[in-house]
């Protein structure tokens, strides 16, 4: 099965997270199949901290991918920035 979901990154204490496409069988940050985002969850000021590429998050729920619950509240948090 394919999953959505966080592989992390960053150093001790401050956490990054990559939104990645992946084998469910694989470990957390290990491979991958594709990246669709990130998600900085001490962003500050005017920095970024989360950003989806929609039209590959359709994509890859098209055929078939499930996201984790994590993922499914931030596709949610980037939907009502973007509204």
């Amino acid at each position: 099965m394919v999953v959505i979901r966080l592989s992390r990154g960053g150093s001790k204490a401050r956490p990054f997270f990559n939104i990645v496409i992946a084998d469910k069988r694989t470990r957390r940050d290990g491979r991958f199949i594709e990246r669709i985002g990130f998600y900085n969850p001490i962003a500050r000021g005017g920095e970024e901290g989360l950003r989806i590429a929609q039209d590959r998050l359709t994509y890859w729920r098209g055929v078939g991918a499930q996201a984790s619950p994590t993922v499914e509240r931030l596709i949610k948090q980037a939907a009502v920035k973007a509204a």
